[in-house]
């Protein structure tokens, strides 16, 4: 993997990939740094070469026009703040203006462009609109995993401007790495917990991670097309009808990878989806009419935790239960400290997907578990087994 410790930046400028679209209050105030704190590492290293720095990002969806709500003048005080170092920002990201203060820039020094999707082009994955971001640096650095899964002019049409001198910042490099070591290096026995609300978005995964795992838990909404598909009673849970038989399917796969599935045996119900239902555990296949589950029960929870505490290596993507209603929040609260005791134990844990990462946030697991993955849909489609087009631009010889 060819990374930014591969080379010297003293004299040069970096063109640097960032993903900055991050989350604002309505006073266009960051309210989440997190993945401006993530690519600081990178930054720092650069400048400590005696280089410079030239960030490029997107933020929010302009649609190919300048749109004052999405200026990344909203956000360079923070960006500094966290960096460390005041940074300069210009008003356009080619043309003119941006050559003038590319060139301007000294070693040490750190410039951000306006955002990239105020052009048309980026999204288009335009040649030209990537030659011409090109000639404000002297080597190309893709920091941005979040957007590693797009064929975008900064992400994977630049690379080829740079023959030499591309690289994975030290945040790429740690999302591939972690990936890495879930689907091909990562010591036995692997355990992949997959939860959320459908069979139908998760089935790439697990037909793609079934070689290389140990078990696999599901839970979430998903585990009740799985437990009807089984002859049991679901009453009104989530289910997909048209995926019963897929579930078979898997099931199947799974026993001929020799992989454990464990599937939920006993469920919290509830007779509405609010807070203020009532509710009782029941077996999860014999949940009655007008009833549906939203969490995992305690069997299942203590099962789980069996599970967990025997593994070496642990992916989670989903919760197992509504956990955004705090009556059914215990089963994934439960899932968050078995993860957390396993890697206190020496597991390598990798959470990622929007709803697990915003659950480890919230509750306090973000520092409990070994990685965190700052890009949901490449995660995900990194573990379909899909080469992402920001990656592959910097493999290509």
């Amino acid at each position: 993997m060819k990374t930014i410790k591969d080379f010297n930046f003293s004299g040069k400028k970096a063109l640097v990939r960032v993903d900055f679209n991050v989350p604002q209050d309505d006073n266009l105030n960051v309210s989440d740094n997190t993945r401006i704190v993530a690519v600081k590492p990178t930054v720092d290293k650069i400048l400590a070469d005696g280089g410079s720095v030239i960030l490029m990002t997107h933020l929010g969806r302009p649609k190919g026009e300048v749109n004052d709500k999405y200026s990344l003048k909203n956000i360079v005080s923070e960006v500094s703040k966290v960096l460390g170092k005041e940074v300069k920002f210009v008003e356009e990201s080619i043309g003119e203006k941006a050559e003038e203060a590319a060139a301007a820039l000294q070693a040490g020094e750190i410039l951000l462009l306006e955002n990239l999707r105020f052009h048309a082009e980026e999204e288009k994955g335009d040649e030209v609109f990537a030659e011409q971001l090109s000639k404000l640096g002297d080597a190309y650095v893709n920091d941005a995993f979040g957007t590693a899964h797009r064929a975008h002019a900064s992400t994977a049409v630049i690379a080829k401007f740079f023959p030499s001198t591309k690289f994975f910042g030290l945040l790429m490099a740690k999302e591939l790495e972690a990936i890495d070591k879930v689907l091909k290096s990562g010591q036995k026995p692997v355990t992949a917990i997959l939860g959320g609300s459908k069979v139908s978005t998760k089935i790439t995964i697990i037909e793609n991670i079934l070689p290389a795992i140990d078990n696999l838990i599901i839970g979430g909404g998903m585990a009740f097309t799985f437990i009807k598909a089984l002859g049991g009673k679901i009453g009104n849970s989530l289910v997909e009808d048209d995926k019963l038989q897929l579930a078979l399917e898997i099931l199947e796969k799974a026993k001929q990878h020799k992989v454990e599935v464990y599937l939920p045996s006993d469920v919290i119900i509830a007779d509405q989806f609010s807070n203020d239902a009532n509710t009782e555990e029941v077996s999860v296949y014999e949940i009655p009419e007008g009833w549906m589950g939203l969490d995992a029960g305690r069997q299942s929870r203590s099962k789980i935790n069996d599970v967990i505490l025997n593994s070496k290596t642990i992916l989670w993507n989903g919760p197992i239960g509504v956990f955004e209603m705090s009556k059914f929040a215990d089963g994934t609260i439960a899932l968050g400290d078995s993860i957390e005791e396993a890697t206190k134990l020496g597991a390598f844990s990798l959470v990622g997907g929007g709803d697990s990462v915003a659950f480890v946030k919230q509750f306090g697991y973000a520092d409990k578990v070994s990685y965190v993955s700052t890009g949901g849909g490449a995660m995900l489609e990194s573990l379909e087994g899909l080469e992402l087009p920001g990656v592959a631009a910097i493999n290509k010889d």
